[in-house]
Formats: C-alpha cells, sequence, structure tokens
C-alpha cells in the first residue's frame, strides 16, 4: 500500500471531484434500510478526512485510519479548525491493532484496491471483524474488473489549474485487475513550479475474491450493489465501483 508522501500536499486538489458527499449518504441509507443504529464509526484508509469530518459532524464517534502520517496530518488541522471531534490513528489496515468493539467500519474511495494480494485481503478482513461488535457492519467499495479494463488502464488522465498540474498514466499487466500508477505533478510554490512523481500500484479483484474473504473471517448477510446504489439494476452494464457490505455474526 502507498504511504502517499508528497501527494498528501496536493490529494484534495487532486480529488476535488469526488463524490464524499455520496459515500455519506450511501452509508445512512445503507444503515437506515438495515434498521441499523450505529454510534462508533472507523474509517480505514481516511486520507485526509473528508468522510470521517463528515460523519462525526453528523454525531458519530468516529475514528480516521490510514498508513500515511503526512494525511493524517492535514486530517488533524482540518478537524481542528472545524472543531469537529475525531480520533486520527497511523496505521496499516492490514495489520489493524488494539481497535475493539466498533459498531460500523467504512472503506471508500478504492482503499481496498491497494491491498494487491488475496492472502492480504483475508488477513485484512480477518481484522477488520475483529475490531466489529457482534452484528456489526462493514461496508467497502472497489473498483469494477471491467471498469478497470475499459476506462482505466492504458489511459492516461491530466488536468491544469493555476496552482497545480498533474499528468497520470495507468498501466495494465499482465494480471487482470492490476494496475500501475505514475503520477507527475507540478505544484506553484511562489513563482517557480515544483515537480515530483508518485507510482501507486492497485488491484481489483473478482467480487468472489472479496466475499470469500469476508466469509472466512466469519462475516455473513453479504450483499454486492453497484454505484452508490442500494439495490442493483441492470447488470449488464458497466459500473465504475462496486460495493460490498456484511455484517459480523453474532455471538
Amino acid at each position: 500500500m502507498s504511504e502517499y508522501t508528497h501527494f498528501a500536499q496536493v490529494y484534495d486538489a487532486f480529488m476535488k471531484d469526488a463524490p464524499y458527499d455520496d459515500w455519506v449518504t450511501f452509508t445512512d441509507e445503507v444503515c437506515r434500510q438495515a434498521d441499523f443504529h450505529p454510534k462508533s464509526i472507523i474509517d480505514l484508509g481516511c486520507g485526509t478526512g473528508e468522510i470521517a469530518l463528515r460523519l462525526a459532524q453528523q454525531g458519530y464517534a468516529v475514528t480516521g485510519v490510514d498508513l500515511s502520517p503526512d494525511m493524517l496530518t492535514i486530517a488533524d488541522q482540518k478537524s481542528q479548525v472545524k472543531n469537529v471531534p475525531v480520533t486520527w490513528i497511523h496505521q496499516d489496515i492490514r495489520a489493524l491493532a488494539g481497535i475493539q468493539q466498533v459498531d460500523l467500519a467504512i472503506s471508500y474511495c478504492d482503499v481496498v484496491n491497494y491491498i494487491t494480494a488475496e492472502v492480504e485481503i483475508e488477513e485484512a478482513f480477518q481484522h477488520i471483524y475483529n475490531c466489529l461488535q457482534p452484528n456489526g457492519m462493514f461496508i467497502f467499495d472497489f473498483h469494477a474488473l471491467s471498469y478497470v479494463e475499459e476506462h482505466l488502464v492504458d489511459h492516461t488522465f491530466s488536468d491544469v489549474n493555476e496552482d497545480m498540474a498533474y499528468i497520470w498514466d495507468c498501466f495494465g499487466t499482465e494480471t487482470a485487475g492490476e494496475m500501475l500508477h505514475e503520477l507527475t505533478f507540478f505544484m506553484k510554490q511562489q513563482h517557480a513550479y515544483i515537480r515530483f512523481d508518485e507510482e501507486h500500484h492497485q488491484r481489483t479483484f473478482h467480487p468472489s475474491v472479496y466475499t470469500g474473504a469476508l466469509e472466512k473471517a466469519g462475516f455473513s448477510k453479504i450483499k454486492i450493489t453497484n454505484d452508490f446504489l442500494i439495490e442493483n439494476e441492470k447488470q449488464e452494464e458497466i459500473h465504475e465501483r462496486k460495493f460490498i457490505i456484511a455484517q459480523k455474526q453474532s455471538r
């Protein structure tokens, strides 16, 4: 998984169009339809805290976990400015430890795609299972395999504004669903621009890999849906991202 070094400085500008409100609304609706009323939420791979802060503003007790200390520093600065209490923890979600009795775990914005080995998916899901209350819920998303193959792999993306520009190349490998991202950023500092480069490795699996790992960890009531829809619609359509909702078995 990536620790996001220089990328943390430009992450919010890079993600300015991310549907953060949609993730929050989706979370609320899943809980409403399940008649599930969480008090505590852990946001796994919280980044700069945009989703965690929105949920905390709704009154949840929120913990944000991320591998990047630089991301967490920015998230903490935001929570202080907004006067919104969030607990920030520097951990790798593949080895989550010391967190217990959480009602709801979420992991959005394709964080799970950074777990690129099946055995590590199983390990991560087991740790997440262990941190939940009995009947606790886990919701996460990942890029759909068809979307990766048709809209990401072998494509180049770019954007230019006054303070930042980037070029993002996405390359595939011989392994289905695997992506190597090469990003070049130009960031304005005073009267000049500095350049830095980032490389990120992601992989998306068939949904059966994720559901199998969930079942192995002990989760049940597993449901798959697409693109912020609580109920699936036409399955033949290409969806950008899939969501999986799972519940920890009660004792």
